[in-house]
């Protein structure tokens, strides 16, 4: 756990990123992909092909079971096919992280409001969430269409705010992802890196500005204790 600040001794609301901060969803995800390999004949690969790039969504799924970018001509289609299998498995073997659900239990014990703010569209999120009991204490969930804005424009940050009627530079986001940190800056709220997520390939955490970097889920509450003081 690093940071060089005490703003988080006045959080009164903590928002968090999904796929890769909050839950695994890496299995599901890149099963999603490999089918439509295996489809085409195309050997199988094994998760750990998938995991670094769990947090990019259909784009990275897809990147690495063709090798395709979304300006190639098939994407689309691609994309389509890997979003409809997805929504058939996307809670099959998806889990919260080791720590989460502690974490959440200490937030509610601590009458601390928390929420999500996701990429992932309100497809995906709403069932993913209804049927994960982990979710029943959020107070607000933000999809990547809620607004008409997705991460890392800060506006489902700002959004999430509202809902919970607290101050933008009252609330801290933690995400595993440049976008969330770059999302949460401009929205001008507390920020954290979740290092135990899916950096990707080439990720280099201490170069996005946030206020602080945790290495397991239960490294928040020493934030929030201390205040980084």
């Amino acid at each position: 756990m690093t940071g060089s600040t005490g703003l988080f001794a006045d959080v009164q609301a903590v928002l968090f990123d999904l796929d890769g901060t909050l839950i695994d969803s890496a299995p599901d995800l890149g099963a999603a992909a490999d089918i439509m390999r295996v489809h085409r004949g195309l050997p199988s690969l094994p998760l750990a092909c998938y995991r670094p790039m769990a947090g990019a969504g259909a784009r990275g799924m897809i990147g690495v079971a063709f090798g395709l970018t979304p300006e190639h001509a098939d994407f689309a289609a691609l994309r389509e096919e890997f979003f409809a299998n997805y929504e058939r498995c996307l809670t099959e073997s998806t889990y919260a992280f080791e720590g989460v659900p502690e974490l959440i239990a200490d937030l509610r014990a601590l009458d601390l409001p928390w929420g999500v703010v996701t990429n992932k569209a309100a497809r995906f999120t709403d069932p993913l969430t209804r049927a994960m009991p982990l979710f029943v204490s959020a107070r607000t969930v933000i999809s990547g269409d809620t607004t008409p804005h997705a991460k890392p424009h800060p506006e489902p940050l700002l959004e999430a705010a509202r809902r919970l009627a607290i101050a933008p530079e009252r609330c801290l986001y933690v995400g595993d992802d440049e976008r969330d940190i770059v999302a949460g800056l401009a929205a001008g709220m507390g920020t954290v890196v979740a290092t135990y997520g899916y950096l990707g390939q080439k990720s280099d955490p201490s170069r996005w500005g946030a206020h602080a970097t945790i290495n397991s889920p239960g490294d928040l509450l020493q934030l929030l204790a201390h205040g980084l003081k």
